[in-house]
Parts: structure tokens; C-alpha cells; sequence
């Protein structure tokens, strides 16, 4: 079966409430507002990637006054973003990225029963049970899924860390029909405004778990690796993944009505899958299920990383931390075809020990080589975070920033956040959504939250955008000439002499955009900003 929740493996209680002020006695002396602008004099050596502002067009300039004269109309603040091109989404789980409206509708159509803890559990409906299907008629009942299942109403003074990740246990059987899913949220992504999403799934989630307790664990990375290969074992279990994926496909067209007259927008998305490993399992489970996650990654077009979910501050997690960077160091030698994103940082002070906020980035960057990390929170309390941070904009390591899960989980936003400290060293940042689902929110609130948060202007926003396809583990060359982002944004020179927006590309961009989907893909959303800038610029 494949999984596509994002499972928790549930902490040990602790104190969190008050979380959001004991993370700004810690880090606002790291990181005062002064140093979040810009890195302090003896955190700029030369080595600190100072990126030339780049030109700004007059049809940009026209925009951003118009994004500026909204100040004080939120009605139409709220449609600019909501029409503002946004890329891609790079860091959404798919179970948490349905709407929970979407996932109780899934609930009913299966019959499911919903129990005393709002957990949605099999039929038929026994004592202390509830059909879901009563949800229909009783609006009270409905509202109490609703908020079981998500942030709905959640008190702002409290920690949501324990609520945000019991509602994948909660709503996790309806969670099945990973095609379903998958159309109700490629729907979403498309009328975001967004062209490209990258998505957590565990492909082949039972088969990898028989494998790793018949195998059993070896502490010899190498030996163990050659018993899971041992007999075509780990590619019957890559096989399931793949099989997994072809009944995905189909019930995702079904539901999409993507062969049909009138297709749903999600039909046009392009979408590849990031295979979730369960941090919080033993160390057979999960190397188990790295090692299939990027052995599928390079033999199934559709699947293009791996990444490590549940809780950071897991008991397991955290004993197991540099183990599991070590594990997933040696697999990418043996799968260099296979990328690399993971969760790392998605820690704050008073969640674990002081000590455990040290290191956990450093070691993804470092050992085990990730091209991406998510949430990335706790960056200021890692050892010589600075350094740290000239390397990742050095190797070009993004940012998947999820402004809303880090202050629904963490207790983290504002000045507290690292967004200013990431940028100021030239890390490339990308606004993510995580679990919009569980959220409540959508991409137009993150790209809003950021703007009213950090001051950005339109350039600003705009080039967020094209940073969330420009890091993307898409296929092919990207639009841009090597160097020249995220400050220059120039185009590669077969399309240089061509402008997005105002006609066909000449023969020579058309060739290239024909070779390379990272770069059509870019195309079509610079052909997006030149259709929004008309629209919006200069009007009152």
C-alpha cells in the first residue's frame, strides 16, 4: 500500500505553551532586526555572496506602485496575489494538502465511521462511533471533524505542535486514493496560479517495511545494502512503488476528467513525486525506505527525490539524527541519479535540548548532501551558523519557507524567522505551503504573509516566484544563463532576443524550450508576469 500521510510519530510531553516568546528571548540576540536586513560587519567577509541589485522594468515599476497603493483596500490586495504568478510548490505533503472539506468527503464516500477522538476509523460504525456521513446534516459534528483535522480555530496562544501533527492519524484512512487526492489538490495549485508541484508521498510503504524486518538491520552500511539488492528483493519492492504510481495515474484522470471534453485544470499541471522516508522508524525502516525511494527516483520519471517527514524533535529522530545522514550519504553514491530535499532545522528553543539546535542543518548540507532543506528554522543556532550559510548560497542550497506551518508548529514568525537572515547571505529562498490542507491556508496567503511581514516589493516577490521553478527538480536546462540567478535573471542566449508574453518564441528558444520541460515550464510563467504586469500596472 502506498501511504500518503505524513505520519507523526508523537514527541514526549513537553512544556510548549508560550513557545513564540521563549523562541524571541533566544533568538532576537542572534539575530536582532539589524542583522535579519543584512549580515552584520563581521558576518560580511568578502566570501558572503552580495548579489548587484538587477534592473527593474518600467512595467515592474508600474506594478509595484500599484501593489503599494493597496495598502488600504484589502479586497483588492487580496486578488493581486491571489493573480499573482507563483511558480511552483516544493514542499507539500499530499495528505495534508487536501482541503479537510475534501478529505471528509472522502470519508463519507468510504463509509467511514468517525470515533470519540474524531479519528476516522473503518465500518461498520460500532458503539461510540459516528457514520461521517452524519456530517452532511449535523453542522456541529462537521465543525468538530473540521478542527480535529486541521488549524480551524485553534487557540493563537497555544502551541499547535502536537495538534498540527495528530490530524494526519486522525484523517489518515481517508486518506487512500492517492488519485483522488492528487486531483483535488493539482486543482488547487493550478488556480494559485502556480505551474509545477512537487509532492511527499511512501511509495510501496508495506512492502519496505516486510523487507527491512525479513533483512533485519546492519550496522555495515555497504553489507546491508547488498542483502536488501540480495535476489531482486529491494526492485520487487520498487516494482509495488511503481504499480502504486500506474493505479494513481488512472484514478487521478478519472477524477481530474482529464479525457473528457471539459478536464479539470489539474489535468495540466506537471507533477512529480518526492518519496517520504519515516524518520521516526528503526534504522532498518528507514534505510529500507531510502534506498527504495531513490532507486525509484532513477528508474521511474515520475519520482525525483527522497525526503525524511514526522516530527524532527521525535525521540527516535533525534537519537538517530547523524545516523540517518550517514545512511542517506552512502545510498546517494549508489543512486547519484536520485535527489536530495530534507526536513532540517523544523526545530525552535524549549522544543529540544539546546544542544540538538546545533548541528541538524550543517549535517544535511554537509554529510549527507541535501540539495534542498525544508523549513531550515532553527538556522541561527547551528555552530558558526554563518559559515553555513555562505556555503549553502555558495552550492546553491534553497529554502523551502512555509511561513504558516513554522508559526503553527514552532511558534515562529516575524523577526524571529530566519527568512531575512537566509536572503541576506544569498541562500535562495522558496515560499512553500507544506500542508495547506491542515493549514488552512494557500500559497496567495504565504506570498501575502511575506510581503506585509518583510516589506518585499513586486521585483522581490516576483523573483520568489521564478526561485520556486528555478530550484525545482525538474528535467532539462533552466530559462536562465548560468550565473545569473536569482539577481539577474537573464535569459539563456538562444532566447535572449525574445520577450515572454509578446508572441511565439523565435526558432532558436522554441528549439530549446522543446528540449527542456524546466525551461517551458519557466516560459510559461514569464509569459504569466507579462499578462499580470499589463494588467496591473499602473492602474489605481
Amino acid at each position: 500500500m502506498i501511504s500518503t500521510t505524513r505520519t507523526a510519530h508523537r514527541p514526549k510531553p513537553r512544556l510548549l505553551a508560550g513557545l513564540g516568546a521563549l523562541a524571541a528571548l533566544t533568538l532576537l540576540p542572534s539575530l536582532p532586526a539589524a542583522a535579519a536586513a543584512a549580515p552584520t560587519d563581521d558576518a560580511s567577509p568578502q566570501s558572503v555572496r552580495q548579489a548587484p541589485p538587477r534592473a527593474v522594468t518600467p512595467a515592474e515599476r508600474r506594478t509595484d506602485a500599484y501593489l503599494r497603493s493597496l495598502r488600504n483596500r484589502p479586497a483588492r490586495l487580496k486578488a493581486f496575489f491571489e493573480d499573482l504568478p507563483k511558480g511552483g510548490d516544493l514542499h507539500n505533503h499530499l495528505s495534508g494538502a487536501a482541503t479537510t472539506e475534501f478529505l471528509l468527503k472522502l470519508a463519507i464516500e468510504q463509509g467511514l465511521c468517525i470515533d470519540a477522538t474524531m479519528t476516522a476509523v473503518a465500518p461498520p460504525c460500532g458503539t461510540g462511533t459516528r457514520p461521517a456521513s452524519d456530517a452532511r446534516t449535523d453542522a456541529a459534528f462537521r465543525q468538530q471533524i473540521v478542527r480535529a483535522w486541521s488549524m480551524q480555530d485553534f487557540p493563537a496562544d497555544q502551541s499547535g505542535h502536537d495538534h498540527f501533527f495528530d490530524t494526519f492519524g486522525k484523517f489518515g484512512r481517508a486518506t487512500w486514493d492517492r488519485g483522488k487526492l492528487l486531483a483535488n489538490v493539482a486543482d488547487t495549485v493550478v488556480k494559485q496560479n502556480q505551474f509545477y508541484l512537487e509532492t511527499m508521498v511512501t511509495p510501496a510503504s508495506d512492502s519496505a517495511k516486510a523487507l527491512a524486518e525479513k533483512v533485519g538491520y546492519d550496522a555495515d552500511l555497504a553489507a546491508f545494502h547488498r542483502k536488501l539488492l540480495a535476489g531482486g528483493q529491494l526492485d520487487r519492492v520498487v516494482d509495488d512503488a511503481v504499480k502504486e504510481a500506474d493505479e494513481a495515474d488512472v484514478q487521478f484522470r478519472a477524477a481530474a476528467h482529464c479525457d473528457t471534453a471539459r478536464p479539470d485544470p489539474g489535468c495540466r499541471l506537471p507533477v512529480r513525486w518526492i518519496s517520504q522516508v519515516s524518520r521516526g522508524s528503526s534504522p532498518a525502516r528507514v534505510f529500507t525506505q531510502i534506498a527504495v525511494g531513490m532507486r525509484l527516483a532513477e528508474r521511474d520519471p515520475r519520482f525525483v527525490a527522497v525526503n525524511l517527514v514526522q516530527p524532527e524533535d521525535g525521540e527516535s529522530a533525534l537519537a538517530d539524527y547523524r545516523l540517518q545522514m550517514r545512511m542517506l550519504k552512502y545510498l546517494r553514491g549508489q543512486y547519484p541519479g536520485a535527489h536530495l530535499t530534507l526536513h532540517a532545522g523544523e526545530l525552535a528553543p524549549g522544543l529540544v535540548k539546546p544542544e540538538d539546535l546545533t548541528f541538524h542543518i550543517r549535517e544535511a548540507v554537509l554529510v549527507a548532501g541535501a540539495e534542498r532543506i525544508g523549513h531550515g528554522v532553527d538556522l541561527v543556532h547551528e555552530d558558526n551558523w554563518r559559515q553555513l550559510a555562505r556555503t549553502m548560497a555558495r552550492r546553491g542550497v534553497a529554502v523551502e519557507v512555509p511561513f504558516s506551518s513554522n508559526k503553527q508548529i514552532l511558534g515562529i514568525a516575524g523577526n524571529d524567522h530566519p527568512f531575512n537572515a537566509y536572503r541576506s547571505y544569498g541562500v535562495p529562498v522558496v515560499l512553500a505551503t507544506d500542508d495547506p490542507g491542515v493549514s488552512r491556508i494557500d500559497v496567495s496567503h504565504e506570498y501575502q504573509y511575506a510581503a506585509r511581514t518583510y516589506g518585499l516589493g513586486y521585483t522581490e516577490l516576483k523573483d520568489l516566484a521564478r526561485a520556486s521553478l528555478e530550484y525545482a527538480f525538474r528535467d532539462g536546462r533552466s530559462l536562465w544563463a548560468d550565473g545569473s540567478a536569482p539577481s539577474g535573471y537573464r535569459l539563456v542566449p538562444a532566447c535572449r532576443g525574445d520577450r515572454p508574453g509578446t508572441g511565439r518564441p523565435g526558432p532558436s528558444c522554441s528549439r530549446y524550450l522543446a528540449a527542456s520541460p524546466k525551461a517551458a515550464t519557466e516560459w510559461r510563467q514569464e509569459a504569466a508576469f507579462a499578462t499580470f504586469e499589463r494588467d496591473n500596472g499602473g492602474r489605481g
